[in-house]
């Protein structure tokens, strides 16, 4: 614990989901994952800002932390630590610089309650793991006031934060991968409400790309270099792969760019973002349901950004994402556009 080492096959229990199109939702996965995890890492601890049923996050058969008087035990491993985000987060801080791999979880627009903590996590350089989910406008009759928009970008922008947005369930397994192999950077992951679907990865490359926080999801059918890049995150890549195969009956060659970390991405080497982001193509379109901010330096001056410009809107999350315009026929009318 205190070399910050993980067990021999810790993540032997990690197993791959099947492809499906209806899917689940990455806070559904990313618990399954969770679970799979703590059994092999008996010093995991965490637990939710009073969220723990929505974020999918307790820990089975583990017990609950607390005096025998409440109905606990002090070797449960389930902290109920209250509708008190930055508590939490100063708490599993602490449990942190103590060897433990400790994690605390909410609600993606709650994160502005512990921004202070999840900085102090990122400059002392603290391996938390914090998970959160309801992670975009796809949250819907919620509201505008559960609705993240700014958040996405904000966090982004804390330096050594790894900001994860997986796009299923086999993107969040190697998030966690990542995050708990992380010894120095803090991991923010941001995971959905609804269904997404469950890529299958014998079209697609496989998930273990996003160990680069950028790779190639899918390029033009039939071969060819690419003329436009469609670049998205978590449940907008469904989006992406749905616009890849209109545009390739229009004769338009797409390549489809997943990038569940920027922060990774943007620390590999020069040669591999160009490998993956083609300079010479300079017709991109990026899709994801918060703020355009930090867009820009990858899809240049020539590009176009599908993003959220205001709050969001209270009714079901069908018809909200659609309200704001993320919808195939947008992603195809934007590529079209950038490609002349």
């Amino acid at each position: 614990m205190w070399r910050g080492d993980l067990p021999a096959g810790w993540d032997a229990g990690i197993a791959p989901f099947p492809a499906d199109p209806k899917g689940d939702a990455t806070r559904s996965t990313g618990g399954k994952v969770i679970n799979s995890i703590m059994e092999r890492i008996p010093w995991m601890i965490g637990g939710s800002a009073d969220l723990t049923p929505s974020n999918k996050t307790f820990l089975k058969g583990a017990g609950t932390f607390n005096a025998p008087e409440f109905g606990g035990t002090y070797d449960g491993r389930n902290m109920h630590f209250g509708i008190r985000e930055h508590a939490m987060g100063a708490m599993v801080n602490g449990m942190t610089l103590s060897g433990l791999r400790a994690f605390g979880s909410g609600f993606l627009v709650f994160t502005d309650y512990m921004r202070t903590a999840i900085r102090l996590s990122a400059f002392m350089k603290l391996p938390c793991l914090w998970v959160f989910t309801h992670d975009s406008i796809g949250v819907g009759e919620d509201g505008p006031t559960h609705q993240p928009v700014e958040q996405l970008a904000s966090l982004r922008a804390m330096p050594n934060l790894a900001v994860w947005r997986p796009c299923d369930g086999n993107e969040a397994a190697e998030a966690f991968r990542w995050a708990m192999e992380s010894r120095s950077t803090p991991t923010m992951m941001t995971l959905t409400r609804q269904n997404v679907p469950t890529l299958d990865r014998t079209r697609c490359a496989p998930a273990s790309g996003a160990q680069q926080g950028g790779y190639v999801l899918l390029d033009p059918i039939g071969g060819g270099a690419p003329e436009v890049i469609l670049i998205s995150t978590g449940s907008e890549i469904g989006l992406c792969v749905d616009a890849h195969a209109k545009l390739a009956e229009q004769g338009v060659r797409a390549r489809v760019v997943s990038m569940p970390c920027t922060l990774v991405f943007d620390r590999q080497t020069q040669a591999y973002r160009d490998s993956v982001l083609l300079p010479a193509v300079r017709a991109r379109v990026a899709v994801e349901m918060g703020s355009a901010s930090g867009w820009g330096d990858y899809v240049g001056l020539d590009g176009q950004i599908i993003a959220m410009r205001s709050f969001g809107e209270s009714g079901p999350a069908p018809q909200v994402i659609k309200h704001f315009g993320f919808t195939v026929d947008a992603v195809v009318t934007a590529a079209l556009a950038v490609r002349k």
